[in-house]
């Protein structure tokens, strides 16, 4: 990654490609040891054509395909998804990696005496810093910290000189800001030395007052960086948890029951799609080894019929991607001694045929899963919620990761995990109790307040606030024991109501890592041993340090926190890269009983 590229320069920052598809994504802004930075879209990541590695996940592929014809575009037959372009330390080169654009343009002098706000093409750059001419040897500047954005993703420039003048003109403006110690909103004055205007920060908090939002998306280069936005500017610190929520959607590489001719041809369109013909996929094969083995077994004719729907876009009907894989994990065959997973699969489960701990219905260890991630967009400000399927409403605005954006960018996780499986008929029972059902009032209500400006976000229900709070405690309690970091573990909720088709109550917890074989079994041991583990979850719920407050929050209490029952930072809140929901949607009291709370509310008890 490089702002400015020399030649034999070395990038100017680094990172890895995981973190592309969350932190440091098309649009996001980064901090680098001397400058900000804001990463291109993905039509300015580079790479040359056979180092780009392409990725396949013909569930998720599909149900890509169909979200983008929704949309009126079109996604990449022969390469769908893509890694993000590793770089290479040893030959860096402008070729391979990921552009960057300096953003903001706005500096601030490190002369206490001084105190400048300037552009960057006023100021001196010098052994890799910018410098303001206030001193003999030249100040040290840093970027602005604050910007302006919306919650479509739109993003611009602080306008400083309008700010302090209040939209009138000035012959010569000539801007400083002064800071109280604490730094915050209150005590930042920007001031022009010409006038002698002031104006306090605190001010542009007010939304109300703000600029219409100029739909500007500089990350998409020239051309390409403004669209229509209805919205008001809102200032945004630039390394604030809010400034970047990227969009990213998974699936589970599974068995397929279906048809695998359309599963091998998916994954080899792009050097099947002109063997249109019988004859042209027999003189491919004689040509192609490994085509011919890859091939071995299927019929000719089917092929080629298959390959004619894939290229005029057939996508078959499949089940939503959690439900496959609820079933799939379900489904897993029991567990025996010294079976383990074949080398190199994607999958492979086996259902523990001891019996497992009360209102558990099944625990199933998985000792190879494939995941695929890809990221469909962003936004800032807030963040969508995605739905019990895992998926994005593609109504709700994102913003865009690149301007052609046929294909996008994406990881292979590959690990280990742990399924269990809650009892549903204690399950009905549970959500029937009319303890549950007056707290999932008092949840809504904190939900309604919370989503009152998105028109489709669905509230959960109970069940999964009951999945999600377990998840949390057990991924906690298994963590000390399997060797892994609380934030190493990643869950992966199952939900949906009693009465549909295939009802869910299910948690995944895996831990995994990118560009590797998989991961050394510490988490899947920990398995035959769940019912220790839960003990111990439960116990954790029982009580917080910050007991009776954390049990008597309610979400629509002066905490603000809509989206919570009992849960904070002592226990039940973990790391935001292993819960799916940025810790939201948790009531400990719905998992065991807690101060203050009658005990029918909880699902389980602590037995001696």
């Amino acid at each position: 990654m490089a702002s400015k590229w020399k030649k034999d320069q070395r990038p100017d920052g680094k990172f890895r490609r995981s973190q592309v598809l969350t932190n440091y994504g098309a649009g996001a802004m980064v901090d680098l040891v001397h400058q900000a930075v804001l990463i291109s879209g993905i039509d300015h990541w580079r790479a040359p054509a056979e180092h780009w590695e392409k990725i396949y996940e013909v569930r998720l592929q599909d149900q890509m395909t169909a979200k983008f014809r929704e949309q009126g575009k079109m996604l990449s037959q022969s390469a769908p998804f893509r890694m993000p372009p590793a770089g290479n330390d040893q030959e860096p080169t402008f070729e391979r990696g990921i552009e960057a654009i300096e953003f903001p343009t706005w500096f601030i002098c490190q002369n206490q005496q001084c105190r400048a706000l300037i552009k960057n093409r006023s100021l001196e750059f010098k052994s890799g810093r910018y410098r303001h001419d206030c001193t003999r040897k030249g100040s040290e500047c840093v970027p602005v910290r604050f910007v302006m954005a919306c919650k479509y993703g739109h993003l611009d420039e602080f306008p400083w000189q309008r700010f302090v003048h209040e939209g009138k003109s000035c012959e010569s403006p000539s801007l400083r800001m002064e800071e109280g110690p604490m730094g915050d909103f209150g005590s930042i004055f920007v001031k022009c030395l010409t006038c002698l205007k002031v104006r306090n920060l605190m001010d542009a908090r007010h939304t109300e007052t703000n600029d219409k939002c100029w739909g500007t998306r500089p990350w998409l280069g020239k051309g390409n960086n403004s669209e229509d936005c209805d919205q008001k500017q809102r200032l945004l610190i630039r390394t604030a948890s809010n400034a970047y929520f990227s969009q990213v959607e998974s699936a589970l590489s599974i068995p397929e029951t279906g048809d695998r001719v359309y599963e091998v041809v998916t994954s080899k369109i792009e050097r099947l799609k002109k063997c249109t013909t019988t004859a042209k996929l027999e003189a491919l094969k004689e040509l192609d080894e490994e085509m011919e083995e890859v091939l071995k077994g299927l019929e000719s004719r089917a092929v080629v019929e298959t390959i004619i729907y894939v290229n005029a876009g057939y996508i078959p009907e499949r089940e939503p991607l959690r439900t496959a894989e609820y079933k799939a994990l379900v489904e897993s065959p029991n567990f025996e001694v010294g079976v383990i997973a074949p080398e190199g699969a994607d999958f492979f489960a086996r259902t523990l045929t001891e019996k497992p701990p009360r209102k558990i219905a099944q625990v199933v260890l998985a000792s190879a899963l494939r995941e695929v991630r890809v990221q469909v967009g962003f936004t800032r400000l807030d963040s969508p919620t995605a739905n019990l399927q895992g998926e994005f409403d593609m109504e709700v605005r994102i913003a865009e990761i690149g301007v052609q954006n046929n294909w996008l960018p994406a990881i292979e996780i590959r690990g280990e995990g742990i399924f269990l499986r809650l009892d549903e008929d204690e399950l009905r029972e549970w959500e029937s109790r009319p303890e549950v059902i007056e707290r999932a009032k008092v949840l809504y209500e904190g939900f309604l307040i919370e989503t009152a400006d998105q028109a489709n976000a669905d509230f959960p229900g109970m069940r999964f606030y009951l999945l999600h709070s377990l998840s949390h405690l057990l991924l906690t309690a298994l963590s000390l024991n399997c060797g892994y970091s609380a934030s190493a573990i990643r869950e992966r909720i199952y939900c949906s109501e009693a009465d549909s088709e295939t009802p869910m109550a299910g948690i995944l917890l895996s831990t995994g890592s990118p560009g590797s074989g998989g991961t050394l079994g510490g988490l899947v041991h920990e398995g035959h041993r769940l019912g220790y583990h839960l003990k111990q979850a439960l116990m954790q719920g029982e009580l917080c340090s910050n007991d009776p407050v954390c049990a008597m929050h309610v979400p629509t209490d002066h905490a603000e926190r809509y989206l919570d029952g009992a849960a904070c930072h002592g226990c039940l809140f973990i790391s935001e890269s292993s819960c799916e929901k940025f810790n939201s949607y948790l009531d400990r009291a719905l998992v065991i009983s807690t101060i203050g709370h009658p005990a029918n509310l909880a699902f389980f008890e602590l037995e001696g």
